[in-house]
């Protein structure tokens, strides 16, 4: 039997009948580790050993520690996770994981974790009526911690990336309209949150951002708003942070309807409760008993002026769609809508934001309908089958002969009569008409005009290629146009 050479490993029986292969591999840590590996015979720790050092000469480390699903997600979420997302994001992260990921693949080994099997466990939530949204929500986690994974060379591939899930499908939001945000805000006129709800729905603020307003924050010099944290609700506590996105911090004009109304909310200010978090202290919204609003109680207060009022239920955050697709009815551009709601992408603006209005809807297609539908189409007098038919020379002679030549040329050559660009493909065509508006003299030169081009390019054509029936039809065909354009009180011409 011939010796192992180095690095090859070795294979042996334990007493218990089980073959076991034995390495030295490197970690991603960078040390040397004698990894083990096992099976029922010794062909199967052989075929196993030589996986492990086929990934040792593709200089694939293995882990430092067998990591189970949830040993690494719990790691995940400590070391790596929150140095990157928000304190809200977390709290929706660690629920996604104790609920959905978890109980179902938490004991799996990490390098065990194939597709199919976690294809299985989402399929499986979706059987127990969970929603498309629930478990998409696990899926992308799953895939962010995978991710970190592959990048710390623990393993080779995110299978969570290529499982399939059915794509979810956004509900759709029907935001309030200008007449019912209107109604809202003459309901809350008395309210001692009006100029709050006043901000939501001018601005299109995010909730937390209106709530974690400061006083320092509003530059009364220069007519500005500067928004700059976001007041929310975290594991049961209130948390300051910072804004969603960097595109969140943005500057927005303060206009007189809203200084007015925090103007008079300054006025009848009292000072913050002493047991109130420093951080909350210069908050311009407080609560009755003078303590920062909890976003919660917020929401009932919006929804209890909203109900008096008669107003369909929607919720607090669709304000913000209502503002944006007022902004686009009136005609800003989509960069500034996108700058005053704050959005990172201009696509969420345009996409998720932005909404339809009937109405403008509505008037645009009757519009629509009148210019089609004002005259009959007369298929038998498109410009192609007048110009291709041996009748096109008396249907040219008519149109010179009445007094509305313009329009009736525009129409028999198929552009329309408004004010609209002509079609660029016919201007050769519609240079034969005439337009009743301008003096006679102007009328004879287009004819001297026209008939010189007509005779030039007979001459030229008669010349390029001559014989005497060429030369006798294109002279009779100019001679039949001077006598169509030649006025009858001239006939010298």
């Amino acid at each position: 039997m011939s010796r192992r050479h180095l690095n090859e490993g070795s294979i042996y029986q334990r007493q218990d009948g089980r073959f076991v292969g034995a390495a030295y591999m490197l970690t991603a840590s960078g040390n040397r580790k004698r990894i083990h590996v096992y099976g029922k015979s010794r062909k199967e720790a052989h075929d196993k050993l030589l996986e492990l050092l086929a990934q040792a000469a593709n200089f694939i480390p293995v882990a430092d520690r067998p990591w189970t699903v949830g040993d690494y997600l719990d790691y995940w979420m400590t070391d790596v996770a929150p140095r990157d997302h928000r304190p809200r994001t977390m709290e929706l992260y660690e629920s996604s994981i104790r609920l959905h990921l978890k109980p179902y693949i938490g004991n799996v080994p990490l390098k065990r974790l194939t597709v199919s099997m976690l294809q299985r466990s989402l399929n499986q939530q979706l059987e127990e009526g969970k929603s498309l949204r629930v478990v998409g929500v696990a899926r992308t986690v799953l895939s962010a911690a995978l991710t970190r994974a592959v990048r710390e060379e623990v393993l080779t591939r995110n299978v969570a990336r290529i499982v399939e899930l059915a794509t979810d499908e956004r509900k759709e939001i029907t935001p309030w309209s200008i007449e019912e945000v209107n109604r809202f805000l003459n309901a809350a006129a008395q309210h001692r949150q009006y100029p709050t709800f006043l901000l939501l729905a001018v601005y299109g603020m995010r909730r937390g951002e209106a709530l974690g307003l400061r006083w320092q924050d509003i530059d009364w010099d220069k007519s500005q708003l500067h928004i700059r944290q976001q007041l929310q609700q975290v594991r049961g506590q209130l948390h300051v942070g910072p804004v969603k996105t960097r595109a969140g911090r943005r500057s927005l004009p303060l206009i007189p309807a809203v200084r007015a109304a925090l103007n008079a909310h300054e006025a009848r200010k009292q000072p913050a409760a002493d047991d109130a978090p420093a951080d909350m202290r210069d908050l311009v919204f407080l609560s009755d008993n003078d303590m920062p609003l909890w976003p919660r109680n917020f929401a009932r207060m919006f929804h209890k002026i909203a109900s008096g009022a008669g107003l369909r239920r929607i919720r607090l955050h669709d304000l913000r769609h209502s503002t944006a697709t007022l902004l686009k009815n009136l005609g800003v551009p989509d960069r500034d809508i996108q700058l005053i709601l704050g959005h990172a992408h201009i696509s969420t603006t345009q996409q998720i934001y932005q909404h339809g209005d009937s109405e403008i809807q509505r008037r645009a297609l009757s519009n629509v309908g009148k210019r089609l539908l004002t005259r009959e189409f007369d298929s038998t007098r498109s410009c192609q089958k007048l110009l291709s038919t041996a009748e096109s020379d008396v249907s040219f002679t008519t149109i010179l002969g009445q007094e509305k030549a313009t329009q009736q040329g525009w129409n028999h050559l198929g552009g329309p009569s408004g004010d609209r660009t002509r079609d660029t493909l016919l201007k050769s065509s519609t240079q034969l008409t005439f337009d009743p508006a301008l003096t006679s003299a102007i009328n004879q030169l287009r004819a001297r005009t026209t008939m010189h081009i007509v005779g030039s390019v007979a001459v030229k054509d008669c010349c390029q290629q001559f014989s005497f029936t060429t030369y006798e039809a294109s002279l009779g065909e100019w001679h039949s146009l001077r006598r169509v354009l030649t006025p009858r009180s001239r006939p010298w011409l």
